[in-house]
């Protein structure tokens, strides 16, 4: 089951765009960072210590139309998928004037590790908690 787990507005900047003159490729991957950051700020606890943290396992972007400057983007944050260690965080990125125009989407999973062995460990409970319904 999916839980939505945050909405963020974000501007396109003209430094975004590529000889193309649309979004470079490797910006989607940065706005997608920080709408993370922007939930990690919600959670009820520290979601990276010196001892743990989670790092990217894998993200897919399926890349649906250009984005062009000047541009605001609303991406939505889900979180459909939890595990032991990781979780996995589906979203869309559309244009705040009109939702329905759809520029991408996909999914990212997180791994929460040990910092010193870089092994996986447990979520921690406050995760775990934003993720779960109720």
């Amino acid at each position: 089951m999916m839980r939505h787990l945050i909405t963020v507005p974000l501007s396109v900047r003209w430094g975004d765009m590529d000889a193309f003159n649309h979004v470079n490729n490797s910006v989607y991957a940065t706005y997608l960072e920080e709408v993370r950051l922007r939930w990690f700020a919600t959670l009820n606890g520290p979601w990276v210590s010196p001892d743990m943290g989670p790092v990217v396992a894998s993200m897919r972007i399926e890349f649906r139309q250009p984005i062009e400057w000047p541009e605001e983007l609303v991406v939505e944050l889900a979180c459909d998928r939890v595990g032991r260690s990781s979780l996995s965080l589906p979203f869309r990125m559309v244009s705040a004037k009109d939702t329905n125009r759809l520029y991408a989407e996909g999914s990212t999973v997180l791994v929460w590790i040990d910092r010193q062995s870089g092994k996986s460990v447990p979520l921690p409970d406050f995760v775990l908690s934003a993720c779960q319904d109720g």
